[in-house]
C-alpha cells in the first residue's frame, strides 16, 4: 500500500522523537521512501546517525549545508513529498505553524508542501489541554491538515492522561488507510448538514424527530478524510465532532436555514442529510406551559424549505445532493422530489 510512497518525516523536540525509529522501519519496510527532517531541538532527543540509517537518507536540518555549499530547497521538498508527517509534534512546533512562522527547515517544508499533512502531537497533560494549544489545532484543521490525536497513558511528567503520541504501529495503519481512500477532493468547499431541529413550544419542551445525525456525521468526516474543505451544520447531536472539518451547531430550523444560506454560495458540493422540521409553533410561550385539566392545541406553521431554497439558487458548478424518508411509495416520491427539487442526486 505504501510502495513509493514518499513520505517527509518531520521530527521535533518532544520525549516521543524515539519512536520515530521503528516508525521509519515500518514505513520502509512497506516500502516507502522516507525523507526526514529535523528541528535543532529534536537532535537532543534521538540522533540524525539513528534516522539516516533507517530511512536510507541523509538527515536534513538546515537549508544550507556548510560543509558542501548544498541548498536543501523546502520547495523541491514540498513539491516531492506525497504527504508529510509532523511526528512528535511539539507545542511549540504547533503553535510555530498556526502562526506561519518559518524559522527552520521544517516549518519552511511545511508552508511549501503540496501535499497532505499530518501531525501527531506529543507533550505533558497540561500543555495538551492548554487553550493555546486547543487554538493552534484547531486552527491546523482547518487548514486542512489531519491531526494522529494522541492517546492517554503515562506521560514523561509522571502525570496520566491525554498526550501520548499516538503508537508507530497505529500511526502506520492510519496512512495505509489514508492512502488506500485516496486524496480525491482536496480544497473542495463541502457542506453537509445532519441531526434533528428541535422547534420550542415552550422553555422545556419542543418537536422534533428520531434523527441520530450519524449519517451525516459519517458523510462529513469522510469528505474530510479525503481532503475536503468540509463545514458540518449539525442540529443537537449526541456525537463527537468529526476531526479535520469546521463544525456549526444549531438548534432551530430557522437557525439551520440561516447558517446554510451563509455557507451555501461558496460550497461546491451541498449534501442536505439533516432532518429539519417542516413544521414549527406560530407561539412560542416565554414560560412552561401548566398542565390544566383540558388538553393543548399547538398551531403550527410551515418553515422555509432549505433544499428547494438551494435548488433554486445552486450554480451549474455546484452538485446538491437531498434526502427522501418515505413509508410508502418511496422511489415515485424521491424521483418526484428529485426533479421538483431541482437537485443532483437524492438518497
Amino acid at each position: 500500500m505504501l510502495k513509493d510512497k514518499k513520505i517527509i518525516i518531520g521530527v521535533t523536540g518532544s520525549i516521543a522523537a524515539f519512536k520515530v525509529a521503528p516508525l521509519i522501519r515500518l514505513l520502509t519496510g512497506e516500502g516507502a521512501m522516507v525523507q526526514v527532517v529535523m528541528t535543532p531541538a529534536a537532535h537532543d532527543f534521538v540522533t540524525p546517525l539513528t534516522l539516516a540509517t533507517l530511512s536510507g537518507q541523509a538527515v536534513l536540518t538546515d537549508s544550507f549545508n556548510p560543509e558542501d555549499g548544498y541548498w536543501n530547497s523546502h520547495v523541491e521538498l514540498g513539491l516531492w513529498a506525497d504527504l508529510m508527517l509532523i511526528v512528535p509534534a511539539s507545542a511549540n512546533t504547533l503553535a510555530k505553524m498556526a502562526s506561519g512562522i518559518a524559522d527552520n527547515l521544517l516549518l519552511t517544508t511545511y508552508l511549501s508542501a503540496k501535499c497532505p499533512v499530518f501531525f501527531a502531537p506529543a507533550m505533558d497533560l497540561d500543555m495538551y489541554k492548554h487553550p493555546t494549544t486547543a487554538q493552534n489545532i484547531e486552527k491546523l484543521q482547518s487548514y486542512g491538515n489531519k491531526m494522529i490525536a494522541p492517546t492517554e497513558g503515562a506521560l514523561a511528567s509522571g502525570l496520566c492522561g491525554a498526550g501520548r503520541m499516538e503508537e508507530p504501529e497505529n500511526i502506520l495503519k492510519i496512512l495505509r488507510e489514508f492512502f488506500t481512500k485516496g486524496w480525491d477532493f482536496p480544497g473542495k468547499k463541502i457542506l453537509v448538514t445532519a441531526g434533528p431541529t428541535f422547534e420550542n413550544i415552550d422553555p422545556v419542551r419542543f418537536i422534533g424527530n428520531y434523527s441520530s445525525g450519524l449519517m451525516g456525521y459519517a458523510i462529513a468526516g469522510e469528505f474530510a478524510e479525503r481532503g475536503g474543505d468540509v463545514t458540518l451544520i449539525s442540529g443537537p447531536v449526541s456525537l463527537e465532532k468529526p476531526e479535520n472539518l469546521q463544525l456549526v451547531e444549531v438548534s432551530t430550523a430557522s437557525e439551520m436555514h440561516q447558517e446554510c444560506m451563509k455557507y451555501f454560495g461558496e460550497a461546491e458540493i451541498i449534501v442536505m442529510a439533516a432532518a429539519v422540521a417542516d413544521y414549527t409553533p406560530e407561539i412560542q410561550a416565554e414560560e412552561k406551559i401548566k398542565k390544566a385539566g383540558g388538553g393543548m392545541v399547538i398551531h403550527l406553521k410551515p418553515t422555509k424549505d432549505i433544499l428547494a431554497e438551494m435548488g433554486k439558487m445552486k450554480n451549474e458548478k455546484q452538485f446538491l445532493v437531498g434526502f427522501a424518508l418515505e413509508t410508502e411509495d418511496l422511489l415515485a416520491n424521491a424521483e418526484k422530489k428529485l426533479k421538483k427539487k431541482n437537485l443532483d442526486l437524492i438518497v
